[in-house]
This record gives structure tokens, C-alpha cells and sequence, in this order.
């Protein structure tokens, strides 16, 4: 039974001649992981698996840019006066909701360069998301970032002295918020994927129900963070910003859901030579007697 994770010596990895940046790496292989789960999706509703290698071609290196954005502007603090560090990705800091958002500008501009249906694109890819994720959050642990609060629990995380905030310089294990998150994103994986063979939603809606389920877990996750972050009221900036995220939504996928059933019912009606202005409980008087 081991007492604590060990974090690597070094934040990369020698190969020979070749030198491997060990957050970069895993950014890399969560992105081969979604384009290999995309492609099965892809696959299985009867369209071409290159759709997923067309997406992350034009998602990819949006994501990045848009991970790295959202990173500086909300812990803008740490880059002010000090800028060129905006551009050292390697060393960690992408803000996953920025690179979501770029990402999916530049599927909108794949699929209609390629004649896809978007909320096919969204269904297809909302599993394979929190995948990449789920892979990438293991960058965090080579560069030591990303951790919790002090802890002895046996799974604690062993971090270097010079990698501990001054105030925890005493502690040596601490909370490995990268594994709960990392965990969580695999929970997500399932979950979307079960609800999609279910055929519960309307299209599209599964992308939604990936915010909801992610945001759930990342507000958990950042309130045991004490890495410096900026705060509003007493509280990190990503817990304000994926609680207002979980309220959309919720509030989306409830809107749509709920006219998505209202058609439905419309078109039943339609079928059975019910007018859709009536109301439900004057079906039955306008319908002809079938007693005779």
C-alpha cells in the first residue's frame, strides 16, 4: 500500500538524442485519444472516420491558442509586465473553457468547408473532449502545478520544496487535483457515451450535457486549488466562471429539450388529424366518434 504519489524528477523525458517535454507529450497523446474515439463515433453513424482527422486539424491548434488565451486573461496578474511568458505553453497554463470555445469555431468552419452537419460534429466530439483532457491533466504532474491543499491521505501528492507555494513550504504531500480531475473526466466519458446509445436527447445536446457534467466537476476541483489565481469575492476566478457556465447550460439544454418535446407532440398530433392549436384536452372532442 503506498503513502504517497511521487512526482516525476524532471518535467521531461530523455530519449536518446531526443527530449520530450512531459506536459506537451500528454497534451498530444489526449488529442491522438480523441481523434481515435471521434473517428469510432464517426464510424458508427455510417459517415467517414476522416472527419475526426479534418476536425483536429483546424480544432487543435485553435484549442491551443484559445486554451493559452483564456489562461493570461484570467491570471493576467502573473504576466503583467512580464509578457514574453505568455508564450512559454511548455510550462503549463491552458485554460481549458478557451481552448473549448476556439475549438469549436473552427469545427463550425470545418464542417461547413466539408458538408457536415454541426450538431452531428457536437455529438460526435463531446465524449472525445473530456478524453483528451482526461490524458492531458497527467502534464500537470511532470511540471508539479495544478495541486490541492495539504493532505496525508495515502494518495497524496509528493511535491518539491521549490515547487510548494512559500505559505505550504513545511508540507511535503498535498491534494493531486490533476488525478480527481483526471478521474472525473473519465466518469464524464462514460456517462456521455451511455447517454448517447440511449438516444434520450435531441442532436447536439450531448455537446451541453458535456458542460454540465465537466463543470460540476471542475468547481469541486478548483476549490481545493491554492495555487495563485485571481479572485472575485474571496473566491477563484474559474469557480465564478464554471458555476455561470453549469447555469447556461442547464438552462440551454432545458429550453431546447422542452421545444424539442413540444414538436414532437406537435407532429403526433398531425399524424392522428388533431390540430396543433388545440389544446391537449380538447383532442378528444374534436376526434370523430369511433364508437360507431
Amino acid at each position: 500500500m503506498f503513502s504517497s504519489i511521487p512526482s516525476p524528477n524532471s518535467g521531461s523525458l530523455d530519449l536518446g538524442p531526443l527530449t520530450l517535454r512531459g506536459y506537451g507529450l500528454m497534451i498530444a497523446l489526449g488529442v491522438l485519444a480523441a481523434v481515435w474515439l471521434a473517428a469510432k463515433r464517426f464510424t458508427d453513424r455510417s459517415l467517414s472516420s476522416d472527419h475526426a482527422a479534418g476536425m483536429a486539424m483546424w480544432a487543435v491548434p485553435a484549442g491551443i491558442v484559445g486554451a493559452r488565451v483564456y489562461h493570461v486573461i484570467t491570471d493576467w496578474g502573473r504576466f503583467t509586465g512580464n509578457w514574453g511568458d505568455a508564450l512559454k505553453i511548455w510550462k503549463g497554463g491552458l485554460g481549458i473553457l478557451g481552448g473549448v470555445i476556439f475549438g469549436y469555431l473552427a469545427v463550425v468552419i470545418y464542417c461547413r468547408r466539408a458538408n457536415l452537419d454541426l450538431r452531428t460534429a457536437m455529438d460526435v466530439g463531446a465524449p472525445a473532449i473530456p478524453l483528451a483532457q482526461m490524458i492531458g491533466r497527467w502534464g500537470n504532474w511532470f511540471n508539479q502545478e495544478l495541486y490541492g491543499r495539504p493532505s496525508d491521505l495515502p494518495w497524496a501528492l509528493e511535491i518539491d520544496p521549490e515547487n510548494r507555494p512559500s505559505q505550504y513550504i513545511e508540507q511535503a504531500t498535498f491534494h493531486p487535483t490533476f488525478l480527481y480531475e483526471s478521474l472525473w473526466n473519465l466518469m464524464v466519458v462514460l456517462v456521455l457515451i451511455k447517454i448517447d446509445r440511449m438516444k434520450i436527447l435531441s442532436k447536439g445536446m450531448l455537446f451541453v450535457v458535456y458542460f454540465v457534467l465537466y463543470s460540476i466537476g471542475r468547481i469541486w476541483v478548483e476549490a481545493l486549488r491554492i495555487d495563485e489565481a485571481t479572485q472575485i469575492a474571496g473566491l477563484r476566478i474559474n469557480v465564478w466562471v464554471f458555476s455561470v457556465l453549469l447555469l447556461l447550460s442547464l438552462g440551454c439544454l432545458f429550453k431546447f429539450e422542452r421545444q424539442e418535446s413540444r414538436t414532437l407532440k406537435s407532429a403526433e398530433k398531425e399524424q392522428i388529424g388533431v390540430p396543433t392549436t388545440l389544446k391537449e384536452g380538447d383532442a378528444d372532442e374534436e376526434l370523430p366518434d369511433q364508437a360507431d
